[in-house]
């Protein structure tokens, strides 16, 4: 097992938040984590990364306890993550964004080759290299995120709603470049309240509402309910 999270509970000032979650990815595999706004979902993946801190819980990552540790270390051990929030930085080129990626994390060695991986799964950011990247456009800064993430080969991808804000026709290619992604072997944990894409590309899905994760399920099974309202 690559990641197993255990039981967390994570609360904002007092109040809790997620309740006793568990879930869990394999080296390679793509699961989803889906649920209405609000729950949960995006504080479960920020303490699974140590953005946020739980004293209830575990998050158990290469047979080694993660819990609470920094992000830093997480991204240096091969755990990215893709925030909702645009996490780029504004004021350099694209290509200054992706060399930055790999530069923190000590692997710009063969920087030239990565930049080539990344290039292909998203040829217009070779076009846009020397563009800074606060004039992309908002399909443009995901990709330059994703891309960043992924520069440094990680072995878990976390992905927090990148569909959000994209054009259908930007959706599809998204989901193509993530099936590409898992085929290079990098696992994949995608948060996304577009329940159709999720469920179209993960193997495994996680269905969180109010705090809690309430169902587990194959993309089989997912595919031949007659309706989801009622895991919402």
């Amino acid at each position: 097992m690559l990641i197993e999270v255990k039981n967390l509970d994570v609360g904002y000032q007092g109040k809790q938040v997620v309740f006793g979650a568990s879930l869990s990815v394999d080296a390679g595999e793509f699961v989803a984590l889906i649920g209405h706004n609000g729950a949960g979902k995006t504080t479960l993946l920020k303490t699974i990364c140590g953005y946020l801190k739980t004293a209830v819980g575990r998050v158990i990552y290469r047979g080694t306890d993660i819990t609470n540790r920094s992000p830093a270390v997480n991204v240096k051990n091969g755990l990215s993550f893709v925030h909702q929030e645009k996490s780029l930085f504004p004021s350099l080129s694209v290509l200054e964004n992706l060399q930055l990626a790999a530069y923190a994390v000590g692997k710009d060695s063969d920087l030239e080759k990565r930049l080539r991986e990344v290039y292909r799964l998203f040829p217009i950011l070779q076009k846009r290299r020397k563009q800074m990247a606060e004039t992309l456009s908002g399909g443009q800064q995901k990709q330059l995120a994703v891309g960043m993430a992924i520069l440094v080969r990680p072995d878990l991808l976390l992905l927090d709603e990148p569909s959000m804000g994209l054009s259908p026709n930007l959706v599809r290619d998204l989901g193509v470049v993530l099936k590409e992604i898992r085929k290079m072997g990098t696992a994949i944990l995608l948060v996304e309240q577009n329940v159709k894409m999720a469920i179209s590309l993960a193997q495994r899905i996680y269905v969180m509402r109010t705090g809690q994760i309430i169902l587990e399920d194959t993309h089989e099974n997912m595919i031949k309910r007659e309706s989801l309202w009622d895991l919402f």
